[in-house]
């Protein structure tokens, strides 16, 4: 499997789930997307097609927060992949959910996926309530999972290696 690992804002830290399972997924390696804290969309959705472009049609997107958007943005290019897990979507069109540097990658595209995804959410996720995330599952076409009171499913979520993500991510793949 050939892993893209997307974080979002401020990019994952040691502790994040991402982080552990770039070390410990074969083949799954992080995207450096360009500046963390201030993205730029085209710049961020041109480094995702070159990195899925190395990947092949193997490459399976991991994606966390505001990358989860540059994934439904970058969906409308027509290269093929396996899946992508998708976790605790920003809700980018909200300005009392999210940061202002999220917002640049309003408005959230609501056009279905050409690939298999899954949607995981928490039902007291900051940056995105479940009703939303729940939109965006049904317009991407994403199985929708609600994993309960997990924050924002980073490394504040004191998560270590989800066992229960990879379980997920094992099942998308699956199919």
């Amino acid at each position: 499997m050939n892993a893209l690992i997307l974080p979002g804002l401020g990019n994952s830290g040691p502790s994040h789930w991402q982080s552990c399972w770039e070390k410990e997924i074969v083949g799954a390696r992080r995207v450096e997307l360009g500046d963390w804290d201030a993205p730029d969309p085209a710049v961020w959705i041109a480094r995702l097609d070159d990195a899925v472009s190395n990947a092949g049609p193997d490459a399976v997107l991991i994606a966390h927060s505001l990358s989860c958007s540059l994934v439904a943005h970058w969906a409308r290019r027509p290269r093929p992949i396996r899946a992508a897990m998708l976790v605790a979507p920003a809700d980018v069109d909200s300005r009392d959910r999210t940061p202002e540097p999220a917002w640049t990658f309003a408005p959230m595209p609501l056009e279905r996926l050409p690939f298999p995804a899954l949607l995981v959410s928490s039902s007291n996720d900051p940056y995105v309530s479940i009703d939303r995330a729940k939109t965006f599952a049904g317009a991407w076409g994403a199985r929708f999972v609600d994993i309960g009171d997990k924050g924002h499913i980073n490394g504040d979520s004191e998560l270590g290696g989800w066992a229960e993500g990879k379980a997920l991510l094992d099942d998308l793949l699956s199919l």
